[in-house]
């Protein structure tokens, strides 16, 4: 029998991970989490880790399975995550892929291109432009030599920035042209879900995640990052902005509303990125459980 992924994408706070539980729980299989902001253990408020409920009620990978420390790339990521998919194939005719990192979502349905390893000097000098004037250059840079990749990639993520600005220089073609050359072609097949949902709704939903946010504790949570605040897992929504309040630059009030702005600025990138993925079905934010299992029940 063909094994299938079934990847569930969506913009952020919009109900993927309840979706992929019912989804796993209706497979009687396990998930796998491509939410790269979730990988690390230290940041679980502010990355929206799945409850402890949640978590029991299906099998999760990829979850608080590194630390801030840790250098962690795509490529690591699709590698482990296929291996992982083989396991599961064993006992499994399906998985549930869920998460927000559309270039990780890409990578193990797609396969990442056979791009060179870290330049060592490259990123020397990307670290210090960054540390020293910030990452604005960065974000100029990229979009004068790859202006295709610079209207998806999340700009506040200078990993992403190093990363894509480091192929340029050592391939002397831009990031785009090397991800569309051929890849590996995988032993399974994917059928994609994506949640729809109006932008009001969207936004609306992520102001109120915020808020929970806070409610549970993220300022406690980032003030504990303080420390590692340099670290690139750190260079995220949610925990820089907090961390300028800490500085005495912002009021709590505006910090917290930075936030909300940056996340509905993202929430707006996954959707220009869904919109541009091969064969995805969509289903309503208001109905997503109900029809996603219609919708599986006719390629069982």
């Amino acid at each position: 029998m063909v094994k299938r992924l079934i990847s569930v994408v969506g913009p952020t706070g919009i109900g993927k991970t309840k979706l992929a539980i019912e989804i796993a729980k209706f497979l009687k299989t396990e998930i796998i989490s491509c939410d790269s902001r979730q990988f690390y253990k230290e940041m679980k408020i502010g990355t929206a880790v799945p409850s402890d409920e949640e978590l029991a009620a299906v099998p999760h990978h990829f979850i608080g399975n590194l630390s801030i420390d840790d250098y962690y790339s795509i490529g690591q990521f699709e590698k482990e995550a296929l291996v992982k998919l083989d396991e599961l194939f064993v006992d499994h005719d399906y998985v549930v892929m869920v998460g927000g990192s559309g270039m990780y979502e890409k990578a193990v349905v797609e396969g990442m291109n056979d791009l060179p390893e870290a330049d060592e000097e490259h990123q020397k000098l990307l670290q210090y432009i960054f540390e020293h004037e910030g990452i604005e250059p960065l974000q100029h840079l990229l979009k004068n030599l790859d202006p295709e990749y610079y209207s998806n990639v999340d700009l506040e993520n200078p990993r992403r920035l190093f990363r894509s600005l480091d192929i340029i220089f050592q391939t002397g073609k831009s990031y785009t042209e090397n991800l569309v050359s051929p890849k590996d072609k995988r032993n399974f097949e994917t059928f994609r879900i994506g949640i729809d949902a109006p932008r009001e709704v969207i936004y609306d939903r992520i102001n109120q995640r915020v808020d929970i946010m806070m409610a549970q504790g993220l300022l406690q949570e980032a003030t504990g990052l303080l420390a590692h605040r340099d670290k690139v897992a750190l260079q995220t929504v949610g925990y820089t902005e907090l961390f300028r309040y800490m500085d005495g630059e912002w009021t709590l009030d505006f910090a917290i509303e930075e936030i909300k702005k940056n996340s509905r600025r993202y929430a707006k990138r996954q959707v220009t990125w869904n919109k541009k993925l091969q064969q995805l079905n969509w289903v309503n934010y208001e109905n997503s459980v109900e029809e996603s299992l219609s919708l599986l029940q006719q390629i069982l």
